[in-house]
């Protein structure tokens, strides 16, 4: 037994390769691999509930200021916490939002197109 380091979605599709998994089944697993924590700065707090909503409904979760639920404070910074198939399913969930999130919707999606 061994705890192995993914990186990669070429890394992820190698090993799931080499333990003979039915190939048809690559692509569906090697994006459940790679998991990612993706900081984003000054999202308005009432956005950060949904998101995080959004995130726990597919798996994933989002790290948020202790005061959030509070709306103290307008906007703050957030940790979004899954691997790329749940923040894929993320980003389809954010974009069915109004402007802001669509918005976030985008950006997640440019941040993440390049992951290989």
């Amino acid at each position: 037994m061994q705890i192995i380091e993914i990186k990669t979605l070429e890394e992820a599709k190698k090993e799931i390769k080499e333990i003979g998994s039915d190939p048809k089944s690559i692509e569906i697993m090697a994006p459940k691999i790679i998991s990612k924590v993706i900081k984003v700065n000054n999202v308005v707090l009432q956005d950060a509930i949904i998101i995080k909503q959004d995130m726990l409904s597919i798996g994933g979760e989002v790290a948020v200021p202790k005061n959030t639920f509070k709306l103290h404070e307008k906007t703050g910074d957030i940790l979004i916490i899954g691997n790329l198939k749940q923040i894929k399913d993320l980003i389809i969930k954010l974009n069915r939002h109004y402007p802001r999130l669509k918005k976030i919707s985008e950006e997640l999606s440019i941040l993440i197109k390049d992951v290989k």
